[in-house]
């Protein structure tokens, strides 16, 4: 049990910003047990794949190439993944909470007996002392999530069982190259070793790609409005302030139920999470579920009626009075002090 292990995902040639962020944060929990973080990256075409992977600290990288391997299929993926792991018993195993990871984390639990904890917001190393076995275990990896429709935070643990799993949504961890020429060890995988004839009985005749049309996660300044906007013409006031700073305009889920904005800008535990510079938030109470979400933003800025809201605790500024007033003043004097 002596490594750190993330799978990346490959599209067209290159490593999701998922992967990347978790490489960083793997780097970190290696660098803490004092062990090696290792990667897997499956697909086909992938020569060079490791100068995209080897700066995030990466010290032994796997790779598995075969034109049969790309685009994703579940099986292959999971034969690959699950004898890897047998073959080198990792002590952790991240995973992109994406439509790949959601497919690929708990079959490779599941067969490997190990447990998966999904969508976690942080991951740290502790210890833990069970009473009643008498026993006390060291350098366990805490899985820290929202639980109960996010009323609670919970924190998961694996004593007995490897690797400990988990998978983690984009956005919510930071990512950052830990040396641009650090160079690691490149493990070419023999694909015949690991998939048999009968990982491939599913063929994928024809894909429809449709690209994120709204990219809040890079966005550096997000506006984001909740229930208390009032209408789906107030959220208006919302992209004319995004368009003059050059930001993106979000939402509460309770503003997405309500039919003031699309379910592709929510924000929150069941929507995607960022951590801009500046993040405004209009008529959001700040319930858990929705901090979870953007709680790591550098700056906020809280635009409330109530001026006893739960985001004004995590707030940096709070206006307090109605969207409908502040916003259009907002825009007013931006635009008047960036002539």
């Amino acid at each position: 049990m002596n490594s750190v292990f993330v799978y990346c995902e490959i599209e067209d040639g290159q490593v999701a910003e998922v992967s990347q962020e978790l490489m960083t944060k793997g780097r970190s929990l290696a660098c803490e047990l004092g062990c090696n973080l290792e990667a897997l990256a499956i697909g086909c075409e992938l020569n060079g794949i490791e100068s995209q992977i080897f700066p995030y600290g990466v010290d032994v990288l796997y790779v598995a190439d075969d034109k049969r391997l790309s685009p994703y299929t579940t099986l292959p993926h999971t034969s690959i993944i699950v004898k890897l792991f047998e073959e080198q018993k990792p002590q952790i195993a991240l995973m992109g909470a994406s439509s790949v990871g959601r497919d690929l984390g708990p079959r490779v639990s599941s067969a490997l007996h190990s447990g998966l904890t999904a969508d976690c917001t942080s991951l740290v190393i502790g210890s833990h002392e069970d009473k009643k076995l008498g026993k006390i275990y060291e350098k366990l990896l805490y899985q820290i999530r929202p639980a109960f429709g996010g009323n609670i935070i919970a924190t998961i643990i694996n004593p007995e069982h490897r690797p400990q799993m988990a998978t983690v949504r984009e956005g919510v961890m930071k990512k950052e190259i830990f040396n641009p020429k650090y160079k690691g060890k490149l493990v070419k995988l023999d694909v015949s070793k690991y998939v048999s004839d009968t990982d491939f009985v599913v063929e994928i005749i024809e894909r429809h790609l449709e690209k994120r049309k709204v990219n809040m996660i890079a966005a550096p300044i997000v506006v984001s409005g909740g229930y208390g906007v009032g209408s789906k013409e107030n959220f208006r006031l919302l992209f004319e302030l995004a368009e003059v700073l050059g930001g993106e305009v979000g939402a509460s889920r309770a503003a997405v139920d309500a039919g003031f904005a699309e379910h592709e800008r929510q924000i929150g535990q069941t929507g995607v999470t960022v951590r801009p510079k500046l993040y405004i938030a209009c008529g959001i109470s700040g319930q858990i579920q929705h901090r979870a979400g953007m709680d790591q933003s550098a700056q906020i800025i809280a635009i409330n009626t109530d001026p006893e809201a739960p985001i004004n605790a995590i707030a940096d500024y709070v206006i307090t009075g109605g969207v409908a007033d502040v916003i259009p003043k907002m825009i007013k004097y931006y635009k008047k002090n960036t002539k």
